[in-house]
């Protein structure tokens, strides 16, 4: 979808001709619709498809690792007295507004006086402190009910939502949430944040059957009836971003489908005879299918990120422009050495990714083919592009793809160009992506393209282990190295003396993996046995100092997080006037002083949500006793999994473990990409010419 904004915000809410009131209209419709008396498409209708304009590289959204604030080392905020005296006013704390005029620009005051409840766009600020600071400055003018707060508040439901992974929520549980806050005539103030635009709202029906309702299982619920025939249908509303985000990738992964024209029957005799040569029949079945097709989704564990590797090999010995992207920068230097063995050209020399200006080499051949997602995304890393914006390769293969969300996925997939070939490949059991959407998970349902499931298993008795996870069974694996060991605790003072006991003492004593190769995964930051706690426990068993540097010192293990559920691991090298010196895998990074508290945290114990994308030669889970309620199979297999050689597993829930693992997936997440490639799969067959007229 490329129309202006404004453009799409009409036409995302269309009303029936003549509605005098949007608002009101809507609310009929949720009303009609679940009781089962009106069909959904009478009160909504799609977004209509723009036609496709040439491409430009895409501009990263600001929060978006490749953006303009995703790349730290810019100067200090200057806060104006204007916006310091407001915040006075408003009875917020004068160190918000670094962040108020990193969120609003240099029009921050007028924003802040014009609507006092925009606060809450910025990060940390919650809806209490948004109605204190409002009730300040508007006196009784600023009551519950307040259209500007009601808008304000939809807004930040969505995002608290994206956080979780929805692009989109149930008109009814924006409701819901909305009268948790207060919000006197709820469904009425959801009807008026569409009316005014600041959210849209879409009717999305499911297919036929049962297949269908399977297919969406979950995702109807209380938002929801069914039509006349048997279609699931919700009312949806959600914030422009994520539906220009979700509306550009089905259309971008319908053109590679569309554009892509099969092999002749020379290069197809080419292809197969390179599928015969592959390293087993999963990576031989992925040569084939990308042979042929221009969209293909592939699913493995660990071991069969070997297949797209191969597949990458195999592409650039015929001759192809051909690149693999993981999700981290260890993920791309496992890529690169699987690359190298299969002859792929996976790394630089010395193992270093090359000399990060991507494109062909100096002697006319192509440049390093493992890289980093957000390294391609930001120039960094990768072919380069051409005069129309698109990347100049012939085959990109995503590894990791569950770790894109809908809006990085659809700056890639905008990039890559008219019949080539696009690879998306991933672990479907592993944690998803830390912002919103579920790209691979939406293709794989929609069945739209080729899929192909690797039959290779994951070796060692961890990889037995995860294994099992993944479907639902924690098995006791045989381990005679000492690959896997269970260390039970009766509280959480235990499993924190426990942790830095494996990571100082008997892991390297045993297993010989030093304390800086082995991670601490823990499910929070708070707790008792949380991030913090333990990277206390930990930084002064392991690099004790005073913390000189904003609270850090040199050597420490550091998470920073430039963006919203972006990390990426270093180490403190120094500290200086101009910020916090790091080294994150080998790239020198300096994050600004008045950035360091907000994102750089200690690095020895980490969530799981951090570490998706990185092994380390031994992993120490911990799991005290208060870590129960955020325990589901994904989080589970994704911690456990992260351990190459050895996996220690600090254990204080009892049966909550077993218990995770076998009943509780992961949390099912709201989206409408799965129905977006289910419409556009549905217009090319309606456009295809009849079989006669092929010529």
């Amino acid at each position: 979808m490329t129309a202006s904004g404004a453009d799409n915000a009409d036409q995302a809410h269309q009303t029936a001709p003549g509605a005098p009131d949007k608002a009101a209209e809507l609310m009929a419709a949720v009303r009609a619709v679940e009781s089962g008396e009106r069909s959904a498409a009478e009160f909504f209708a799609e977004p209509k498809p723009a036609s496709r304009p040439r491409r430009a590289a895409p501009a990263a959204r600001p929060g978006v690792p490749g953006g303009p604030q995703a790349a730290p080392g810019g100067g200090p905020v200057t806060v104006p007295e204007g916006v310091t005296a407001l915040l006075a006013e408003g009875g917020a704390p004068a160190a918000l507004g670094t962040a108020v005029v990193e969120t609003f620009g240099e029009g921050a005051e007028e924003v802040l006086r014009a609507d006092p409840w925009e606060l809450l766009a910025v990060p940390g600020v919650a809806p209490e402190q948004a109605d204190g600071f409002a009730r300040a400055l508007l006196g009784p003018r600023g009551g519950p009910g307040d259209e500007r707060r009601c808008r304000a508040l939809a807004v930040w439901l969505l995002e608290r939502a994206a956080l979780s992974g929805h692009t989109v929520l149930g008109a009814r549980t924006l409701a819901e949430g909305l009268a948790r806050y207060g919000v006197p005539e709820p469904e009425a103030a959801v009807g008026e944040a569409v009316d005014a635009g600041a959210v849209l709202a879409f009717e999305d029906a499911g297919e036929e059957g049962a297949a269908a309702g399977e297919a969406d299982a979950g995702s109807a619920g209380a938002d929801g009836d069914e039509e006349e025939g048997g279609r699931p249908v919700r009312l949806l509303v959600g914030l422009e971003r994520h539906a220009l985000a979700e509306e550009s990738l089905a259309e971008g992964l319908a053109r590679l489908s569309s554009t892509f024209i099969p092999p002749g029957e020379e290069e197809a005799a080419r292809w197969e005879e390179a599928a015969g040569r592959a390293p087993g029949p999963s990576a031989a079945e992925l040569v084939r299918a990308a042979a042929r097709h221009g969209l293909v989704a592939h699913t493995g564990g660990e071991a069969a990120r070997a297949e797209p590797a191969a597949l990458v090999a195999v592409a650039r010995a015929l001759g192809l422009r051909a690149y693999a992207a993981a999700h981290s920068e260890d993920g791309r230097r496992r890529l690169a050495a699987l690359l190298d063995t299969e002859g792929g050209g996976g790394s630089g020399r010395d193992g270093d990714p090359g000399d990060g200006q991507g494109g062909d080499g100096p002697d006319g051949s192509m440049g390093p083919a493992a890289v980093t997602v957000d390294g391609l995304l930001a120039g960094r890393e990768g072919p380069g592009r051409d005069e129309e914006g698109a990347y100049a390769l012939d085959l990109l293969a995503v590894l990791d793809a569950p770790q894109l969300d809908a809006e990085r996925a659809a700056m890639l997939v905008e990039a890559v160009p008219d019949g080539a070939r696009l690879v998306l490949s991933g672990d479907p059991h592993l944690l998803g992506s830390a912002g919103a959407g579920q790209v691979p998970a939406d293709l794989l349902a929609a069945r739209v393209c080729p899929q192909v499931v690797s039959r290779t298993p994951d070796p060692g008795p961890v990889g037995e282990l995860v294994s099992g996870i993944g479907i639902g069974e924690l098995n006791q694996v045989e381990a005679p190295g000492r690959e896997v060991v269970i260390v039970p605790v009766r509280d959480a003072g235990e499993a924190v003396h426990r942790t830095v006991q494996l990571v100082a003492d008997s892991v390297p004593r045993a297993l010989g993996v030093p304390a800086g190769l082995t991670q601490v995964i823990t499910p929070g930051h708070g707790g008792a046995a949380g991030t913090r706690v333990l990277n206390a426990a930990l930084k002064e068993r392991l690099n004790p100092g005073p913390g000189r540097f904003g609270g850090f010192d040199p050597g420490d293990r550091v998470a920073h997080s430039p963006a919203p559920g972006h990390t990426v691991l270093g180490t403190v090298v120094s500290g200086d006037e101009e910020g916090l010196r790091l080294d994150c895998c080998g790239r020198a990074v300096t994050v600004p002083r008045e950035r360091v508290a907000r994102t750089v945290r200690h690095g020895w114990a980490i969530t799981a949500h951090q570490a998706v994308g990185t092994r380390w030669p031994a992993a120490v889970v911990v799991l005290p006793g208060d870590a129960v309620p955020a325990l589901d199979r994904a989080w589970v297999y994704t911690a456990f999994g992260r351990g190459e050689r050895h996996l220690s597993v600090v254990h204080g829930v009892d049966q909550a473990l077993p218990r995770a693992v076998e009943r509780i997936p992961a949390p099912e997440r709201t989206t409408r990409l799965r129905t977006l490639l289910r419409a556009q799969a549905a217009q090319a067959a309606q456009a295809a010419p009849p079989p006669e007229a092929v010529d």
